[in-house]
């Protein structure tokens, strides 16, 4: 098996690992039946609807 013949330095990796910071939060869009805020591609937990149909049961809040 292969094995490095130098060691990576300290900044090297540290660098790498740092990378994981750089991505951006996914913003909220627009349910386009009850219009509240909910993530793309994801079922609405308030109405339960996602692509223009029912997908989910949701109960009333009282």
């Amino acid at each position: 098996m292969a094995v490095p013949k130098r060691r990576h330095s300290k900044a090297r990796v540290n660098s790498r690992r740092a990378n994981w910071l750089r991505i951006e939060a996914v913003e909220a869009s627009i349910c386009p039946n009850c219009r509240e805020p909910k993530l793309p591609h994801r079922v609405c937990l308030n109405c339960g609807m996602y692509k223009g149909r029912q997908v989910i049961q949701v109960e009333e809040a009282k």
